[in-house]
This record gives C-alpha cells, structure tokens and sequence, in this order.
C-alpha cells in the first residue's frame, strides 16, 4: 500500500481550518473570528458606522456578526489571542469571573 503524502509545509496530522487558515495562524482562530477581534479593537465615531464596515469587512448581518463575537469570546483560542479585549468583552456581556 502506498504511504500518505504530507506536503513539506505542512506537519502529519494538522488540516486548514473551516475558514482556510494554515495551522498555527492567529492562536487557532480563523480569519472571520480575527478579524472580529479586531473590529472589536476599535473605536466609532458615527452611529451606525460599526454596522456598516461589519457588513463590508465580513459580508455578515450585525445580527450574525454579534451572535458569533458572543460564542467566540467563551473560547480559549480567542482569549489566547487578546486577552484584554476578551476579558473586557466578558465584562460588558455580564459575566462575572
């Protein structure tokens, strides 16, 4: 039987993420989950401006878009990548540990 063939880049075992990402890219996130992190990080002048950049950057619905920040910020793998954005996020959502 011939032996599966692992490309040079890539280690045994290890697959692309959902989103396409290599292994190893952004403490296990995708490029949608960093890229909500990183939407997070900043700050809007205008009303409404958040929704929109939202709907250019990612293609998602406010809706969607805040439902998926809600489920990403419980992972380890986002708390990993920011922990003071997480943590705070946390905070706002009401948790309390």
């Amino acid at each position: 039987m011939p032996e599966d063939t692992v490309p040079d880049d890539a280690s045994p075992g290890e697959e692309p993420s959902p989103d396409g990402d290599p292994p190893g890219e952004g403490a296990g996130l995708g490029a949608v989950d960093r890229e909500i992190l990183a939407l997070e990080n900043l700050q809007w002048k205008y009303q409404g401006a958040k929704e929109m950049e939202i709907r250019r950057r990612l293609n998602l619905s406010p809706t969607h878009y805040y439902q998926r920040l809600n489920v990403l910020i419980d992972t380890r793998a986002a708390l990993e990548h920011d922990p003071m954005l997480v943590a705070r996020l946390r905070r706002q959502r009401g948790d309390h540990g």
